[in-house]
């Protein structure tokens, strides 16, 4: 991993298919499709289809917080659970909670 004044710099690294860290363990402040009032952190968004991939992937209903979420090697790691297991640490340093907000 590489540092610029200590924040890991981005990567384009590809979502890996079936992991949905992003999609399980944050909370989503804003509404989502049959989800008004969003989502609370470490459950699954209803929109995961049984393969872990969002059925909302491409369409205009998608929230901007999900479309806007790149994935990153400092927080996915290199498998599903790297990716869960820094999503909890996030969860526990961030005052129990990690919330996402679209820009």
């Amino acid at each position: 991993m590489f540092l610029l004044n200590n924040l890991p710099l981005p990567t384009n690294m590809e979502c890996r298919k079936g992991c949905a860290a992003c999609c399980i363990y944050p909370s989503i402040s804003t509404p989502l499709p049959g989800l008004p009032n969003g989502k609370p952190s470490m459950m699954p968004c209803p929109h995961l289809n049984d393969d872990k991939l969002c059925s909302l992937f491409g369409k205009p209903e998608r929230p901007a917080v999900c479309s806007g979420f790149k994935p990153e090697e400092w927080m996915c790691g290199s498998s599903e659970t790297d990716a869960a297991t820094n999503f909890k640490w996030l969860l526990k340093e961030k005052t129990g909670v990690i919330e996402l907000k679209a820009h």
